[in-house]
């Protein structure tokens, strides 16, 4: 299976935000608002237009990556620009294939050449750490409401990059998803059942 990687455009929007819904579909919640997230990240002045690509198979939109802008502010009020990369999909079919290590690979270099400090993510340790992503608080950054966890992550984009920068980190508002919002949104896409499943019980 032969993959291409190249800029999302236009006209792979709604296709895009198909495979957005497919992709995280009752993973971490019943149904999934990151379709949304995507759609709504494109319109706001944080959205890095030019880290937004595409994989495609045979012509296919088959997965997405996407960056917004975000920020850390130290205890003085300072901000510090970074990247938050977020959401990365890949259509259920052609998960577990490299599809997803290739985006992020590919964008990641690119993000280095356009000058950005580091990547700053909430995902599984397990799959991003083999991208050098370690956890965020290594560099003294804390979430917005002052916590640490191993999904918190951080990745330097050239050496020192983090250096002297620490504080809390916060994301675009674009982020807060309003369930009346996403019920609207639901609309223009075909209809699919909503489950629960063991994890989310716990």
């Amino acid at each position: 299976m032969e993959i291409s990687i190249r800029l999302e455009e236009e006209k792979d929007y709604k296709a895009v935000e198909h495979l957005t819904r497919e992709a995280f579909w009752d993973v971490y919640r019943p149904g999934c608002d990151e379709h949304l997230i995507v759609h709504k990240i494109r319109k706001v002045p944080a959205f890095v237009g030019e880290l937004s690509y595409i994989a495609c198979a045979d012509g296919n939109v088959v997965g997405n990556i996407i960056y917004s802008r975000a920020k850390v502010i130290n205890d003085e009020g300072r901000e510090f620009e970074v990247l938050c990369m977020g959401p990365l999909s890949v259509l259920p079919p052609f998960q577990r294939k490299g599809i997803g290590s290739l985006l992020m690979n590919y964008s990641i270099e690119k993000a280095r050449v356009l000058g950005f400090k580091a990547i700053i993510i909430f995902g599984n340790p397990g799959y991003y750490q083999r991208f050098s992503f370690i956890n965020s608080g290594r560099y003294g950054i804390k979430t917005s409401s002052g916590e640490n966890f191993d999904a918190f992550m951080a990745l330097e984009l050239y050496d020192g990059a983090l250096n002297g920068i620490t504080g809390r980190y916060y994301v675009d508002e674009v982020f807060e998803v309003q369930d009346e919002e996403l019920e609207i949104f639901e609309r223009e896409f075909p209809y699919k059942e909503k489950h629960v499943t063991d994890t989310q019980l716990k």
